[in-house]
């Protein structure tokens, strides 16, 4: 009766462990060659050029069809200026708006810009600078790590594995992750999109 016991408990702990590594597995974002898993919106425009996803032209957001609430994201990024300020940021927990498909995504956004106070790490919402990060660690025209972490209402971001944010808040629940292009006259370049669901 013991054994059978042992045995049973056994494979149930299996059985978790093995939802938990399903949980935990990288899932990549960006196949590298084309948009397939991604829209549209707005009127910036996106394309793959040597591997790497770019967004330039005007203001607009490309979307992730893939959406969650609790997650590990990382990815690497570059923005820069080419005759205008340059301006982007990485949303989750993201959603259209429902009466202006392509104005700006409701969710949170993971800033990447540097030529402003609140600045990449810092954490907003819609309009509004809302965590602030602890140091400008990234230049124009220079690859960067970002790294997110969120789970329930607790949001942490790394830049180059430094944490500099972290903050609590619960307005968005879920929805997609998204990229910003903010306006004409900058680029802004993404690769290596991996997330990890963690609900």
């Amino acid at each position: 009766m013991k054994k059978t016991s042992i045995l049973v408990i056994t494979a149930i702990m299996i059985s978790f462990c093995g939802v938990a590594e399903a949980k935990s597995k990288w899932v990549s974002l960006f196949n590298g060659k084309d948009l397939n898993g991604w829209f549209i919106r707005g009127k910036a425009t996106w394309s793959v050029q040597d591997g790497i996803l770019v967004g330039e032209g005007g203001m607009g957001h490309i979307y992730t069809d893939a959406s969650c609430s609790d997650f590990e994201m990382k990815g690497v990024f570059r923005i820069t200026e080419q005759g205008a300020k340059s301006n982007s940021g990485f949303y989750f927990r993201a959603n259209q708006p429902a009466d202006n498909p392509d104005g700006f995504p409701r969710g949170y956004e993971a800033q990447i810009c540097h030529n402003q106070d609140a600045y990449t790490g810092w954490l907003w919402k819609p309009g509004t600078p809302t965590g602030k990060a602890t140091e400008l660690l990234t230049k124009d025209g220079e690859w960067f790590e970002y790294r997110i972490k969120v789970v329930g209402s607790h949001i942490q971001f790394w830049i180059n594995k430094q944490l500099v944010m972290t903050y609590d808040d619960d307005e968005f629940k879920s929805g997609h992750f998204a990229i910003q292009g903010h306006n004409p006259g900058m680029k802004i370049e993404a690769k290596k999109l991996y997330y990890r669901n963690l609900d």
